[in-house]
């Protein structure tokens, strides 16, 4: 198995670095907060690691332990060949429960790495006590509303294939950092330019994973989607799912429709676009501390 990657990591105040044998790959984990906090695991998006967390960090380890998931491929995790799908990526993430020894904990996951996060809560929602999803579509999105919403996912094209997607990402790192800034509304303040350098170059090293993570996609889940493989699984982790107002791929119109699950809340967060963890932490933090209070839903906004 190719060797993990050794470029720096960035710095974070109270950041404990683990890697953890998870299954059949050896994931990185950068924890903070108290051990004996309340357990939150949270899985990035792409193009990102376990970095993208940095905003909300301190606005949460005061009293949870916070476990940033570096995904198989990304960050610091081992590089396998295989196992991009979210069925294998979602069973890293239990397998990595497993490891650490958790019964239960919540999940905040974003973009990609909340796809993963529905599946596991659909495989496994005894393990999940609650769920906070950012910027990614339900399961249950209605093929009518996709339709007229594909355009958005243009980019995908220049990503999703062998041999060329992974030259995109390793040699057109200003590829990556478009991609970042497009979506958020206000790039120059969401941004600072060594985050988005961070993140270009961490997108160049894990070529193969993130354009694997496209290509599953292609060829499991979009046909998994118009069979309904997973629509017809229930949700029954209660769950929260952010969207912003303003972003470009994920829309407000592709949260619509009627999911089958007993406790799932659409809100979207007005004047955002698709990275709130970056663009409005404190309001990501909120969630949170409401999701797992059990408190209802705010008013929309």
């Amino acid at each position: 198995m190719p060797p993990v990657s050794e470029r720096p990591m960035p710095h974070l105040d109270g950041a404990r670095h683990s890697w953890v044998r998870s299954g059949d790959v050896r994931l990185h984990t950068a924890e903070f907060g108290p051990v004996t906090g309340t357990p939150v695991v949270l899985l990035h998006g792409f193009p990102q690691h376990w970095y993208a967390w940095r905003k909300l960090i301190p606005l949460l380890s005061g009293d949870h332990r916070l476990i940033c998931v570096d995904l198989r491929g990304f960050g610091w995790s081992e590089q396998p060949r295989r196992g991009y799908d979210t069925d294998s990526l979602a069973a890293d993430v239990l397998a990595l429960l497993d490891a650490l020894g958790l019964e239960r904990t919540a999940l905040i996951a974003h973009n990609w790495g909340a796809g993963v996060g529905f599946r596991l809560c659909q495989q496994a929602p005894g393990r999940i006590t609650s769920y906070l999803a950012l910027n990614m579509t339900h399961p249950w999105t209605e093929h009518r509303r996709v339709l007229p919403n594909l355009w958005r996912m243009w980019f995908t094209a220049l990503i999703e294939y062998p041999v060329a997607g992974r030259l995109v990402l390793r040699h057109c790192p200003s590829f990556t950092s478009y991609l970042l800034r497009r979506a958020a509304p206000d790039p120059a303040t969401t941004w600072q330019p060594s985050d988005l350098q961070e993140f270009a170059e961490a997108t160049r090293t894990s070529a193969h994973a993130g354009q694997s993570l496209f290509w599953q996609y292609v060829i499991r889940d979009i046909p998994a989607g118009f069979r309904g493989t997973h629509r017809r699984r229930r949700l029954t982790v209660p769950t929260l799912l952010l969207g912003g107002e303003l972003d470009p791929v994920i829309p407000p119109s592709l949260l619509e429709g009627a999911p089958d699950a007993d406790d799932l809340t659409v809100e979207i967060v007005a004047g955002a676009g698709g990275h709130l963890p970056e663009e409005h932490p404190a309001v990501v933090a909120a969630a949170l501390r409401r999701l797992t209070a059990g408190r209802p839903a705010a008013p929309p906004r």
